[in-house]
């Protein structure tokens, strides 16, 4: 049955006809639309379109729609010449557009009333559609999913198929917050180095060699368990090295003039993000050096680093604490007589 399941595209830019390409490489030529007569022209492997998303759905099992907008969507799959025009029980309809949560519900349910099965389907990296590259994003039911997937994994290297109608939708803007923040992160990072004297080009070529796969950008999601709770723990040992490292970042563009308005909003949301909603523990007295010195020491090295060395009497252990940690560190990492530190 996979193997004579019928596909159908409907929109043939980037995305949509890389998907149609990928398809005909695959051997399950799709019947294709496109408003434009000529848009399969320079698509290998692909037919001329045909006159309507209706007679897409004539001759589909399973049409993947390609276009831009919702708008465009619901005119394709339930205008006067759309998808459910033409469509028959068991025909699925796969959106790739990026649209909004309501609109996928809204297409899923008009596609239930007349017995087609529905997914919203999130597609990343666009540029690789016509070389099988791209990653497939599903929502909807599990067994729209199975009847589907062998004409999605003709043109996706990969199906993941996230939860309900909506799941892969919200995948997917979820995944484009990812992208487009670490954009900004990118961009605030390098007007930084280059007020600095630096290259950005070292700057990447730094980030590329230490992190190669790129795991620091996820860490902390896998960090999180299966509830995407971050441990305790976890977060208040983090935090005095995120803070520091923000302050010196926030202390850096004041010095160098550079607006950092990201650093700003990071440092501020720290413990948000490491989900520390409780305040920390007020520091002690400067006055009182020895308690002082390892409030820095847990500032340094987490909470609770301290509790090995409170006990220690050795005149090493009591110079480090008393000398290297409240005099000496807490000058670096608190310049300003106001810091909270």
């Amino acid at each position: 049955m996979s193997d004579t399941l019928r596909a159908g595209v409907i929109g043939l830019g980037m995305i949509g006809g890389g998907v149609a390409v990928s398809l005909a490489r695959s051997g399950r030529v799709p019947a294709v639309h496109d408003v434009r007569p000529g848009a399969a022209a320079d698509l290998a492997g692909v037919p001329d379109p045909l006159p309507s998303p209706a007679e897409v759905a004539r001759v589909s099992d399973v049409v993947m729609v390609a276009v831009v907008n919702a708008d465009q969507a619901r005119e394709v799959i339930g205008g006067e010449d759309g998808l459910l025009r033409a469509a028959r029980p068991g025909l699925t309809i796969v959106l790739l557009a990026t649209v909004a949560l309501p609109v996928v519900h809204e297409l899923a349910a008009l596609c239930a009333e007349q017995g087609v099965g529905f997914l919203d389907c999130g597609v990343t990296p666009g540029d690789k559609a016509a070389e099988n590259g791209m990653v497939a994003v599903l929502g909807g039911e599990q067994l729209t999913v199975d009847s589907a997937r062998p004409v999605l994994e003709d043109w996706a290297k990969k199906v993941v198929h996230c939860g309900p109608p909506g799941a892969g939708m919200a995948t997917k803007i979820a995944r484009n917050v990812v992208t487009y923040g670490s954009w900004r992160t990118v961009a605030e990072a390098c007007a930084l180095a280059r007020a600095a004297g630096v290259d950005p080009a070292r700057l990447a070529e730094v980030i590329e060699a230490a992190d190669p796969e790129g795991r620091t950008l996820l860490q902390l999601l896998r960090m999180q368990d299966a509830d995407g709770v971050l441990p305790e723990a976890v977060g208040r040992q983090i935090e005095p090295l995120m803070t520091k490292d923000l302050d010196a970042a926030r202390d850096l563009a004041a010095a160098l003039g550079v607006q950092a308005p990201l650093v700003e909003a990071v440092r501020t949301e720290a413990r948000r993000t490491l989900q520390l909603d409780s305040e920390p523990a007020p520091a002690p007295e400067k006055d009182d050096v020895h308690a002082y010195g390892l409030h820095m020491m847990d500032r340094a090295y987490g909470p609770g680093f301290s509790t090995a060395v409170q006990d220690g009497g050795d005149p090493f252990t009591t110079e480090t604490v008393d000398y290297l940690f409240a005099q000496v560190w807490a000058a670096r990492a608190c310049p300003s007589a106001t810091a909270d530190c």
